[in-house]
C-alpha cells in the first residue's frame, strides 16, 4: 500500500484468507529466520497473524496502516498476549524498537517506494536479522486484477534482489515459488479477467498446494507465480 493511502480498496483479503495451507507453506519457508520478535508488515485483517502465532514466537507487532481494515485486525488478535497491533505504516513505528525479522506477505508489491521502505527495515531489525519477503512475480502476468489490487509491480528476481542489495542485506535465498499457479492465473486474471474466488482459492489450496508443496521441496521451480526472499541484515 502507497505510504500516503490509509484506506485498502483490494478486494482479496476474504477470498485469500482461506488459503490456510498455501500460507501455512511460506511461513515453513521462513520458519527458521523468524527469531522471537517479529514484526509483520500489512496485516490486513490478520489471517497470516494467526499463523504466525502458530509459530513459538515470544511478540508479534502487526502493522496495518488502513482505517477500514485496522479494526478487523484488531479483532483477530484481542485476547493474544504475544500479538501488537499497530495502526500505522512501518515507517511510522517507535524508532527505537528492534526485530529479529520482518515479515512482508504480499505487501511490498503495493508501495511505490520500495526502496525506502527495504531501508527502514534494515535500521529496524537487530543485527543478523532477516527480512522475509513474498511477492508476486512475472510481469508479463500483470492484469487488471493487479490494478484493483493495487499492485505497483510484479517482480523479477532481479528487480527484488535490487533495493535489498542496495539497502545492505545480504541475500540468503532468492527463488520462484508457486510453478502451479501460473496457468490458473493466466487464464482466470488475463485471459478472462475473472479475479480469483474464495472457493477456486479453496479447491487449489486443498488439492494443489499440499503436492506442490512437496515437489518444490525437493526441486526449485525455473519460474513460478511468486518469489519468495530471505535477506539478512549484517554487522
Amino acid at each position: 500500500m502507497d505510504k500516503n493511502i490509509r484506506r485498502y480498496s483490494g478486494t482479496e483479503l476474504e477470498a485469500m484468507s482461506v488459503a490456510v495451507n498455501y500460507h501455512r507453506w511460506i511461513l515453513d519457508r521462513f520458519a527458521p529466520y523468524l527469531g522471537q520478535q517479529v514484526a509483520e508488515v500489512g496485516a490486513g485483517i490478520g489471517s497470516v497473524s494467526k499463523l504466525l502465532l502458530e509459530r513459538p514466537l515470544v511478540q508479534l507487532t502487526s502493522f496495518e496502516p488502513s482505517r477500514n481494515l485496522y479494526p478487523r485486525l484488531e479483532e483477530t488478535l484481542r485476547g493474544e498476549p504475544r500479538a501488537t497491533p499497530r495502526s500505522c505504516f512501518f515507517h511510522e513505528r517507535d524508532k527505537s524498537e528492534r526485530f529479529d525479522s520482518v515479515v512482508y506477505l504480499n505487501v511490498l508489491e503495493h508501495i511505490a517506494d520500495d526502496r525506502s521502505e527495504v531501508a527502514a527495515v534494515y535500521e529496524a531489525l537487530n543485527p543478523g536479522g532477516y527480512l522475509l519477503i513474498f511477492v508476486p512475480a512475472l510481469q508479463w502476468l500483470y492484469s487488471e486484477f493487479d490494478q484493483q489490487l493495487e499492485h505497483y509491480r510484479r517482480y523479477s528476481p532481479r528487480s527484488l534482489a535490487r533495493p535489498v542489495v542496495e539497502a545492505g542485506f545480504e541475500i540468503r535465498l532468492l527463488k520462484y515459488f508457486d510453478i502451479a499457479g501460473i496457468l490458473p492465473w493466466f487464464v482466470m486474471c488475463k485471459l478472462f479477467r475473472t479475479p480469483p474466488g474464495g472457493r477456486s482459492v479453496a479447491l487449489y489450496d486443498k488439492i494443489v498446494v499440499p503436492a506442490m508443496q512437496i515437489a518444490e521441496g525437493i526441486l526449485s521451480p525455473p519460474m513460478g507465480k511468486n518469489l519468495l526472499l530471505v535477506a539478512r541484515r549484517t554487522g
